[in-house]
């Protein structure tokens, strides 16, 4: 027999200005959609696997009815955190199948309504287990949950490499940066395997950060799928800029845009010339011995150093700190005498260090050297400009949503994060 829609007839209520509690008994006729739903489990059929097997992920959930006499009216397929598959149910209510791929080792909850040509309700309910996926594809996003400044990038680091185009859209497209307050920001591939995300300016000051992905059950590519990653949360502090030039040796520290105190230094020396740009702070040692061999000088040379260092700020793995130069105490303001570091004295770099922050910014200028990488010698980010950050996106045309250096910066080497250059 042919499903044939049941006609139906409903009786009008006029002015129901009765009471909620009352209002039922307002109406003649019956309503089936109140009827407790009988089983439907001998009139709908899937295509999932019998026994112990579990579904394959990379192919759609098929659901129909057997019985001529009944149509499916809805289907609901959620997951353990209440994804709900998107799906078609044909014309004729006789089949609905999934529009979007099932997640890899992923349990579903299948909840299917029926009608019989009566237009009572049934239901049937069932669970699919999708088998796990061969590859797991996961992201550990930087820096650790805390507090930094200003300038500070989120990076997220693969467990797998991802070139695909596509692959990488939905990969970037899954990792979630959420600020408050909100700005403009993109993510940037470095590699396969690595994204920075920076705003187009610095984080505002005292803005909430919370990165977290979604990538946990995303079907990727053929074999590899989304797993679970670690969320971080940031906050920044005061807005603390530094900015050193080199011609006039000094460095003037700001905080939320005032001066605060302007110190005399010394940069690198010709041969050694600092890097110009905008640094980010790495991290801050109250001592470090610093050797030349580390960056290549050889011991005994005229340009050789083995000295203790008191109060260092690194802003480069290669080794370029804001430190203690009691040695040079009579250049510092007037002369460039260093290795490529900024020195001061030791209560002007006591000073500076106990100022700043990780994630607080750098910035050299006027200097002869060249430009700090955006990548790879730690964050130069900054330094490239937003349209080439943006186009760096596998997002092509999101709303948010750097040049050379030196041959060191470019190839570092394996123990380039113990390198000082003073």
């Amino acid at each position: 027999m042919s499903y044939r829609p049941r006609t139906r007839t409903v009786l009008s209520c006029g002015l129901l200005l009765v009471p909620l509690a009352v209002s039922t008994a307002a109406c003649g006729g019956s309503n089936s959609l109140s009827a407790n739903p009988y089983d439907a489990d001998d009139q709908i059929t899937a295509n999932t696997p019998d026994g112990q097997r579990k579904a394959d992920p990379d192919t759609p959930l098929e659901v129909s009815v057997t019985d001529d006499e009944a149509r499916i009216t809805d289907v609901t397929a959620t997951d353990a955190t209440g994804r709900t598959l998107r799906g078609e149910l044909s014309a004729d209510g006789r089949h609905w199948r999934t529009t979007a791929p099932l997640a890899a080792g992923t349990r579903y909850t299948v909840r299917v309504s029926t009608e019989d040509e009566d237009g009572a309700p049934g239901r049937k309910t069932f669970q699919v287990h999708t088998k796990g996926a061969d590859g797991r594809l996961t992201a550990v996003f930087g820096p650790e949950s805390g507090q930094y400044g200003v300038g500070q990038p989120v990076t997220a680091e693969l467990s797998k490499p991802v070139k695909d185009p596509k692959a990488r859209a939905l990969v970037e497209s899954a990792l979630k940066v959420d600020s408050m307050p909100r700005v403009e920001g993109s993510w940037h591939w470095v590699d396969d395997k690595k994204l920075h995300f920076r705003p187009k300016e610095f984080w505002p000051a005292h803005a909430t950060v919370s990165v977290h992905s979604n990538l946990a059950g995303l079907k990727i590519a053929k074999g590899l799928y989304g797993g679970v990653s670690k969320p971080v949360r940031l906050t920044t502090g005061d807005r603390v800029e530094a900015v050193t030039d080199a011609a006039s040796h000094q460095m003037t520290v700001k905080r939320n845009g005032q001066a605060i105190k302007t110190l005399p230094v010394t940069t690198g020396k010709p041969g050694f010339s600092t890097r110009n740009g905008v640094k980010v702070i790495l991290g801050k040692e109250s001592f470090v011995r610093m050797r030349s061999t580390t960056v290549g000088i050889a011991a005994g040379s005229s340009e050789a150093y083995d000295l203790p260092v008191y109060w260092a700020t690194r802003v480069t793995w290669s080794g370029e700190y804001v430190h203690a130069a009691p040695w040079s105490v009579g250049s510092q303001g007037a002369a460039n005498v260093s290795h490529g570091c900024t020195g001061m004295s030791t209560g002007n770099a006591r000073w500076f260090f106990n100022t700043v922050r990780v994630g607080d910014v750098v910035t050299v200028i006027n200097s002869s050297g060249d430009t700090m990488a955006p990548f790879g010698n730690g964050f130069g980010d900054w330094n490239m400009p937003w349209q080439e950050w943006r186009a760096g996106s596998a997002l092509k045309g999101a709303a948010g949503g750097t040049t050379g250096a030196a041959h060191r910066d470019r190839n570092p080497a394996p123990d380039a994060r113990l390198r000082p250059e003073i």
